[in-house]
């Protein structure tokens, strides 16, 4: 216990401030820190022990009451007498739980009587600290994966711990040391600086996988307490990732080394390497080259498995160019290669290395082994080879067959085997050609149509072969193109035979196009030109070119109509055509094939329905006149006439066209001249003699004079065709 006597001046300066109280003039406060005690942490007791006592002038001291304040974590475990000031400690103080290591505690003496204030001082009380507390790592174990090409000096790992006790005395401040390394290796040796609470791992020297692959690290941090010193300590693994610090080497190679020519896809070495680096890394796994092979005709791929090399043949070899190709092959890793090696070991400051590290991407030819490598080549049968493999020859088109075209011809390269060559035809589309098996000779086998379909861009093409009789008998392909020439054989033709117009007041016109199927100068611009009784009623215009207007005149009826023309090319060559016109009145339509018959029936179709009856009366009465002599009388109603349709009543709408009288005249005249041929004339309607008779025009009230004529006419036409012996007949109808 320590007591501390108050100073003269202090206890006049209480005196002077009680006075004044007690005459009521003024009161006076004051904070003076007047002692200090010291508190040890952990003191065992006994409890309560005397601190301290507070000393005031005796006249005073039976007058005043005594209080502490501002007592904060300390006010469960200090006390003060009232009447006394003695100040006592009644248990442990904890440094680290009260969390300071200076307490501003006041003490206040009031009068007993009339509870002023007779005195306010302040008191200090401070907690002496002790070594109670171990520094603490924040993590108990730490893990970290570094390189194996990690450069000695750079930063493995940083730990970390801290000190409850006074960071300022001896007892909160700590440092960090290494303590053991598992395995000890002498590539590498690891240390620790310190930066306040935090330790940064290194390490000197070469890390290396083969050595170890793995570091267990037992760092200790000890406070610096003068009566004991605490500490604690956390395992640090360093774990080292594989790099590529060893070159493959060859090791040998298995397989034949040789190739048959024009095989493709097969292996014919297998190199093997090793490497100290681990299995199925890019540091163990082997990358190959190929060098010397300007033609790409190799590749070698590594078998992910083994780490083998396997060499492909990609392109075929040919035995009669090359009988062995000489190669070199080198091999590196996926991984660029580094290494490492000590050459001093200093104590005092980092140890002498030899570093190299390989640029990615690049391939140092120095660095890397290589191994040289012969392929050999093995002649087999080859096929025989067209010289040239496409033949061409040129002909004019309409060439006879049996004409000598061309020679084709195969060689055999096998200079070892000699075999013998046969030519066989293959594709031909046409059959134009034939092929000599032992001499090649080409030759026509039809006449040539350059206009044929099997004709492009008038060249035809056929496939012809060449077999030996090696072993295997092996087969070559030619090609033979033969150039066809045109010739003017072709004539101009219509593209359609049948065209519609419409009958109006005014001209119409309708567009006709012609072809030939030869080139220019044999083929367009065409020349057009009408036949026959055209005048004033139908014309072409322009006459000159491949499509040309057919304009028709007003004053052409409507019906049936046969127009002859001739079609010439530029050369002259020509061709008399038909071409038949169908003119009617529209109406509403714009085309006429669009219409159907009509079931109307006008005056011309009565007449022509009694002109029939006429005619079958006619033919009975013969058979009865005629009994001793059996005649077929064949009638064509086929094409008698057929009526069109029209939705108008205005005079000449109505269309009906005649039978033609052709068909009758052939039945008859085969009837009545058995066994003769008729008029070829007759037969082919492309000729103009068919030309047929002009339609009968009727309306629902009448038959013009016109009508009546024509009526007569076909009339007589049809008598006049009958035979001989049917003359009384005859006469009765006229």
């Amino acid at each position: 216990m320590r007591i501390l006597p108050v100073t003269f001046l202090q206890l006049l300066f209480a005196w002077t401030m009680h006075t004044w109280a007690d005459m009521g003039r003024i009161r006076q406060k004051r904070t003076w820190i007047i002692d200090s005690y010291s508190i040890e942490e952990e003191n065992p007791g006994p409890f309560p022990y005397k601190l301290g006592k507070i000393e005031l002038d005796g006249n005073y001291r039976e007058r005043v009451h005594f209080e502490l304040g501002n007592m904060g974590s300390l006010e469960n475990i200090l006390i003060i007498d009232n009447n006394t000031g003695e100040i006592s400690v009644r248990g442990k103080v904890d440094y680290e739980a009260i969390g300071k290591y200076t307490h501003n505690l006041y003490f206040k003496a009031t009068n007993k009587h009339n509870h002023s204030v007779v005195s306010r001082l302040g008191v200090e009380i401070k907690i002496l600290d002790i070594n109670d507390n171990p520094p603490i790592f924040d993590e108990s174990n730490y893990e970290v994966t570094v390189e194996e090409s990690h450069a000695q000096g750079e930063k493995v790992l940083v730990v970390s711990a801290s000190d409850k006790d006074d960071s300022k005395a001896p007892n909160g401040t700590f440092s960090f040391t290494i303590k053991s390394v598992t395995p000890k290796t002498d590539n590498v040796e690891f240390y620790i600086q310190q930066n306040n609470q935090n330790g940064t791992i290194y390490f000197k020297g070469c890390l290396g996988y083969e050595k170890a692959q793995k570091y267990t690290i037992l760092v200790e941090a000890k406070d610096h307490g003068e009566v004991k010193k605490l500490s604690s300590t956390s395992t640090v693994t360093v774990k080292i990732s594989n790099k590529n610090n060893h070159l493959p080497e060859f090791s040998g190679q298995t397989g034949s080394g040789k190739v048959k020519e024009r095989y493709i896809g097969t292996e014919v070495l297998r190199l093997q390497v090793t490497d100290k680096d681990s299995r199925g890394s890019k540091a163990w796994k082997a990358k190959y080259t190929i060098h010397g092979d300007r033609k790409n005709i190799f590749k070698i791929e590594t078998d992910p498995n083994t780490n083998e090399g396997i060499l492909t043949v990609v392109k075929p070899m040919d035995y009669e160019e090359q009988t062995y190709q000489s190669l070199s092959i080198s091999v590196q890793n996926e991984a660029p290669y580094f290494s490492c090696t000590i050459e001093k070991r200093p104590h005092d400051s980092m140890w002498e290395l030899n570093r190299f590290f390989e640029t990615p991407g690049t391939s140092d030819p120095n660095l890397y082994k290589s191994i040289p490598v012969t392929i050999y080549v093995e002649d087999v049968n080859d096929p025989p080879v067209f010289i040239p493999p496409v033949k061409d020859v040129v002909v004019m088109e309409n060439t006879d067959a049996g004409i000598y075209l061309t020679t084709i011809t195969a060689v055999d390269l096998d200079e070892v085997h000699g075999n013998t060559i046969r030519y066989i035809k293959g594709e031909d589309v046409a059959g134009w050609i034939t092929v000599d098996k032992e001499t090649g000779n080409v030759s026509t086998a039809k006449i040539l149509d350059r206009e044929s379909p099997s004709v492009i861009n008038s060249v035809y093409e056929a496939i012809v072969y060449a077999a030996d009789d090696g072993s295997p008998p092996l087969t070559g392909t030619g090609t033979v193109r033969i150039h066809l020439q045109d010739l003017n054989d072709n004539v101009p033709l219509l593209t359609v035979g049948q065209v519609h117009m419409c009958l109006d007041k005014e001209p119409t016109t309708v567009n006709i196009t012609a072809v030939d199927l030869d080139l220019p100068p044999y083929s367009s611009p065409f020349y057009y030109e009408l036949l026959g009784d055209v005048e004033g009623k139908w014309r072409i215009d322009p006459a000159h070119g491949i499509t040309v207007n057919l304009y028709k005149d007003s004053n052409v009826y409507s019906g049936h109509h046969s127009l002859q023309m001739r079609i010439s090319d530029q050369q002259g060559i020509s061709a008399i055509q038909n071409l038949s016109v169908t003119v009617c009145n529209c109406g509403r339509h714009s085309k006429c094939q669009r219409m159907v018959p009509s079931v109307r029936m006008g005056i011309g179709g009565t007449c022509g329905v009694l002109l029939a009856v006429l005619l079958l009366a006619a033919m009975l009465l013969l058979a009865l006149l005629c009994r001793r002599e059996t005649f077929k009388f064949p009638i064509n109603y086929e094409g008698s006439s057929y009526l069109m349709k029209s939705n108008t009543e205005h005079e000449g709408t109505d269309c009906e066209v005649p039978f033609s009288v052709k068909s009758f005249q052939q039945s008859t005249s085969q009837a009545r001249y058995p066994g003769k041929q008729t008029d070829a004339r007759i037969q082919n309607s492309i000729y103009p003699d068919q030309l047929p008779l002009k339609s009968i025009c009727t309306n629902s009230s009448m038959c013009s004079f016109r009508e009546i004529r024509h009526f007569q006419v076909e009339k007589k036409l049809i008598l006049q065709s009958l035979p001989p012996f049917m003359s009384a007949a005859q006469t009765e109808m006229k």
